[in-house]
């Protein structure tokens, strides 16, 4: 009759190891990453930019989440799922788990939303966006975010220890007795709507795909010299290099405009490649967000819809240690997708581009 018993408390321990290496892992790895973002782009002044402003602020609040909630985690997975703190603490760690999750989706859908800005508007996004406007904007998203995480202080939507989860969080209770859906129904809003600007974003670039391409006039010869809407800049050298005869072409001075603007067309295009790379390193951060939380918001709807007894307990632990590591996969993305951090963050350590 012992051996079952040992057993099964073997398989709690090996659980909890597990859980605890992991989670360290996620705060280890979520730390490095974070911290190493935020001196790169504090450090290097070519990241000086709105873009790079709102991603360090959310790389600096997955560092927050990670050193202010993850310790007190691995502290209740030590104590056997149980809070060995009273009730006050767990209401302050829950309501900064809430308010990093909304801070993180309010700013995701506001970078998507000045994502479409640089892309449809782009002259508009260039002289709004500055510094001050991105301290406008996490203000405000943190602003929001306050407004959402705390209400449940109060008990409206309560704050508890979950034993399933091993962490502070909203109680999930039956519709008959929730007072939380409508936090997960704003979180499950917030998110679609993010995906909604990238998809309007998506049919913009589509549809500018299609324009027809400009008619090119040919040049007109004078002297060997060529002058008219079809010129290059290279009448203008030629008659500086003394290869012109005769009187000055009238149109000289309408080339030289005609190559400015060019080159100007040239360092729009580059732009325009710039912020598309921008667009698809954010997109593949908010479709991560999506993909590590989905499958906790399923189980917070199926307990609010369904008895919680309905949901396996494997599911609902692997659904929280999936949010848990979305605060350690941005800056990974970051790198992965973009060629600029990667070239500043090897000229910063080993100075060389």
């Amino acid at each position: 009759a012992g051996r079952p018993h040992l057993t099964s408390a073997g398989g709690l321990l090996s659980a909890s190891g597990l859980k605890l290496a992991t989670l360290g892992l996620i705060l280890c790895v979520s730390l490095a990453g974070n911290v190493l973002f935020s001196w790169l782009i504090l450090k290097d002044r070519h990241l000086h930019r709105a873009p790079y402003y709102l991603l360090l602020d959310l790389c600096l609040a997955d560092g927050l989440r990670s050193l202010a909630c993850f310790p007190f985690v691995m502290l209740s997975v030590r104590s056997g799922a149980a809070w060995p703190h009273g009730p006050l603490s767990c209401k302050v760690l829950a309501f900064l788990a809430v308010l990093f999750c909304f801070h993180a989706a309010f700013l995701l859908f506001c970078v998507g939303v000045t994502r479409y800005m640089a892309i449809a508007h782009h002259r508009f996004y260039a002289k709004r966006m500055t510094g001050w406007t991105c301290l406008a904007v996490v203000c405000m998203v943190w602003t929001l975010s306050m407004a959402m995480a705390f209400p449940p202080v109060f008990d409206v939507g309560t704050y508890k220890f979950i034993r399933e989860e091993e962490q502070c969080i909203f109680e999930h209770r039956y519709v008959k007795a929730n007072d939380t859906l409508g936090f997960m129904l704003m979180l499950a809003a917030v998110i679609a709507a993010t995906h909604l600007v990238y998809i309007k974003l998506l049919f913009f670039i589509h549809g500018h795909r299609k324009m027809k391409p400009a008619q090119l006039v040919p040049a007109i010869s004078q002297n060997w010299t060529f002058h008219g809407p079809g010129a290059t800049g290279q009448a203008a050298a030629n008659w500086t290099a003394g290869f012109g005869r005769g009187p000055t072409p009238p149109t000289l001075v309408g080339i030289r405009q005609a190559t400015h603007s060019q080159i100007k067309r040239l360092l729009v295009l580059e732009e325009f490649k710039m912020e598309k790379r921008l667009c698809k390193m954010f997109y593949m951060i908010t479709l991560l967000f999506l993909l590590l939380w989905s499958p906790y918001i399923v189980a917070c709807y199926l307990r609010v819809f369904i008895k919680a007894s309905s949901i396996p307990q494997v599911y609902l632990t692997t659904s929280v240690w999936m949010t848990f590591a979305q605060a350690g996969v941005n800056p990974i993305l970051c790198f992965i997708f973009n060629k600029e951090l990667r070239v500043c963050l090897r000229c910063d350590l080993w100075g060389t581009y």
